[in-house]
């Protein structure tokens, strides 16, 4: 038998990646049910184009590589992250986004960097910034609730929408968007930065329909959704505290302080919260074992930092959520501050600079 050499800690989990994964996907699901009862059978099929695409594209680069096919498959890091991509794309955008982002988030992001493990940045985040930057029509192409569609869309209405440009009834999307009341409806971030560009009261633009007295018809109840799913992974000990706690708490300070000298210019906690991709970044995003920061205090200061630059896109910035760029951008900072942040060996002291 081989004697296997490895740094420590040497407690093992029960777990392997598989298992994992599979825990992180079904956490989904609350979040994934929900955007279904509210924006259809768009986000289904989104996700499934997202999947698929990520399990072919990794076993073409696994094959190209030489490598077990199966092998590697198992271990669901591939269908995770194009279930992440599909739930980040718009309901009925066209599937070739799906296809281009999923694609580019396993040859170039993951694959190119050496694999699972070795990559530097989320791989489903990279993705979602190429989209948004290469496609932004198509990227911010967000329908009203299903409820408030003044066409009523069928699951075939949805596939022909995805894949032709038009419903069954020859609607195209831009005419999908009507609501009953005939206006064109944006998502609860996208109208608090268009008052914030335009120079309207948030006050104001929070007393439109979309918003419902709330944070946003549906997007609310998404964001809670996550977050049970998120508390699940902390029940089951998948991921620690530290990285969302810090982005959470960081976001509410900097949104409780902003609001208190600017409430016409600066969205209210509420909706920094609970709208857009708050939680599932918090959760399933920024917790990602391999860009994330591995020290106790690195992922501390990582989450708050990913936190302060969600508030600071949002409120200064030309994108309306800003949860993937704050994500890449404190990757790119992980080495510095585990570098900073490293334990001290047991039984050495700290070195003086």
């Amino acid at each position: 038998m081989a004697f296997l050499i490895a740094s420590s800690p040497h407690s093992h989990s029960c777990k392997s990646t598989c298992d994992i994964m599979m825990i992180v996907i079904l956490c989904t699901l609350p979040g994934i049910i929900t955007l279904y009862y509210f924006f259809g059978c768009g986000v289904l099929l989104q996700v499934a184009i997202a999947s698929l695409t990520a399990v072919l594209a990794e076993a073409t680069i696994i094959a190209l590589r030489r490598r077990p096919i199966i092998h590697y498959l198992q271990d669901n890091s591939a269908l995770l992250a194009g279930l992440l991509i599909g739930i980040a794309v718009p309901p009925f955008a066209p599937w070739w986004i799906a296809v281009i982002g999923t694609l580019f988030a396993i040859a170039i992001a993951k694959h190119l960097y050496g694999g699972l493990g070795q990559n530097p940045f989320n791989p489903a985040m990279v993705a979602y910034v190429v989209l948004l930057i290469s496609f932004p029509v198509q990227m911010t192409t967000w329908l009203p609730p299903f409820f408030l569609l003044s066409t009523p869309l069928s699951i075939m209405d949805s596939m022909s929408t995805i894949f032709t440009g038009f419903s069954t009834d020859g609607f195209s999307v831009n005419q999908l968007l009507l609501t009953v009341d005939g206006i064109t409806m944006t998502t609860p971030l996208d109208t608090v930065k268009t008052a914030i560009i335009t120079g309207r009261p948030i006050s104001d633009a929070v007393q439109e329909s979309i918003f419902g007295g709330f944070v946003g018809l549906g997007w609310g109840w998404v964001n809670v959704a996550f977050l049970l799913g998120g508390l699940i992974l902390l029940k089951q000990k998948i991921i620690s505290w530290h990285i969302p706690i810090a982005m959470l708490v960081t976001l509410l300070t900097f949104s409780v302080v902003g609001y208190a000298v600017s409430p016409d210019t600066v969205a209210s906690s509420l909706i920094h919260l609970f709208s857009g991709a708050t939680m599932v970044g918090a959760f399933f995003i920024a917790t990602d074992p391999v860009s994330a920061s591995t020290t106790t205090t690195g992922r501390l200061i990582f989450g708050a930092m990913i936190g302060m630059l969600i508030y600071l896109i949002r409120t200064f910035g030309g994108f309306p959520d800003g949860v993937a760029f704050a994500v890449l951008i404190a990757n790119m900072c992980v080495p510095l501050i585990d570098y900073y942040t490293k334990p001290i060996t047991y039984g050495y002291k700290k070195e003086s600079k």
